[in-house]
């Protein structure tokens, strides 16, 4: 863990802070490369994954932007609300699940809202390497648009496309019509909420598979349980351990554990970064991860969004 001085906070657009982070001692951060996050423990001790949203080369300062959910599981509150400038605040990584292929002969960035923040460190390598490349930034209206005065400077105008659906998806960017043709050598990059995510991924679901790259911000609340009414209490098996945990069936798999006093290592918690991994051995998990695919699923699970279903759950744990 890193402890990083909080230099400024900066009002972004409604209901977006950016945070400047350096090196209480004055010393260069770490190298990261473009697309890379940290894991911020935030007040209440809470671990957060953030996007870094400057320039890959700048080693004197990080900046990290979040966005104020409200009815969220309190990460982004408690910045808002708790975090200032002068304060201390603990971080792990840079890690980067999101890298940047500078090898693409045209890179096409695709933001929803709160998701432009990686994508912006990967328009400064972009620029830096004189590559070709556009960004498409899709929020609600100009005052939810985050970083507007950085994406009118000359040195982003020209690559900047903004499209504002006023809380209509129907009146937005038609990503159908955009992504219709891949190019050679062109790659995607996406990052943004699960519905801007869904409607991108089927936009470039004819894509080279090896071109189209993604990452969500934030998910969707994980929806009622679908077992019988009937079906009050789980089980929850720890193979290496030994141990059997009641759980109750509209509960997480991380719930159960949390309450058992089972540590599992946790980031998003909200099914789309897979810091919670975990191999299953037997059962019917209900899977509601934004990332594994099916193939993963049947050996893998995400516990801070998973519920056991109907037979003992066995883990590897």
């Amino acid at each position: 863990m890193l402890s990083l001085r909080v230099r400024s906070v900066t009002w972004e657009a409604q209901d977006i802070l950016s945070f400047e982070l350096a090196d209480p001692t004055g010393a260069p951060l770490p190298e990261v490369q473009a697309g890379a996050h940290l894991d911020v423990r935030v007040p209440g001790g809470l671990m957060r994954r953030y996007s870094l949203c400057d320039a890959p080369a700048r080693r004197d300062r990080w900046r990290i932007a979040v966005l104020d959910v409200p009815g969220g599981r309190g990460g982004s509150r408690a910045m808002h609300r708790d975090v200032r400038a002068g304060q201390l605040i603990e971080v792990a990584g840079p890690h980067n699940f999101f890298p940047l292929d500078r090898a693409a002969r045209h890179s096409v960035l695709l933001a929803g809202g709160i998701g432009i923040t990686p994508l912006l460190s990967m328009a400064e390598q972009l620029i830096d390497d004189g590559a070709s490349w556009e960004l498409h930034v899709c929020t609600r209206s100009a005052e939810r648009t985050p970083f507007a005065e950085r994406l009118a400077s000359p040195r982003y105008a020209p690559h900047v496309h903004l499209h504002h659906d006023g809380g209509d998806p129907q009146r937005g960017l038609d990503l159908a019509a955009l992504l219709r043709e891949p190019r050679a050598g062109t790659h995607a990059y996406c990052c943004g909420p699960a519905g801007f995510m869904r409607a991108a991924q089927a936009a470039t679901a004819h894509w080279p598979a090896d071109t189209v790259h993604t990452e969500f911000f934030g998910a969707e609340p994980v929806p009622a349980a679908s077992a019988p009414a009937s079906r009050d209490t789980a089980t929850i098996v720890l193979r290496r351990s030994g141990r059997t945990i009641p759980a109750a069936s509209d509960a997480t798999v991380l719930q159960s554990l949390r309450a058992a006093g089972v540590d599992v290592p946790t980031s998003c918690e909200s099914g789309v970064c897979a810091t919670c991994a975990t191999p299953w051995l037997e059962g019917e998990p209900e899977h509601h991860d934004l990332v594994l695919d099916e193939a993963e699923r049947t050996r893998t699970l995400l516990v801070c969004c998973a519920r056991p279903g109907p037979r003992p759950l066995v883990l590897d744990l």
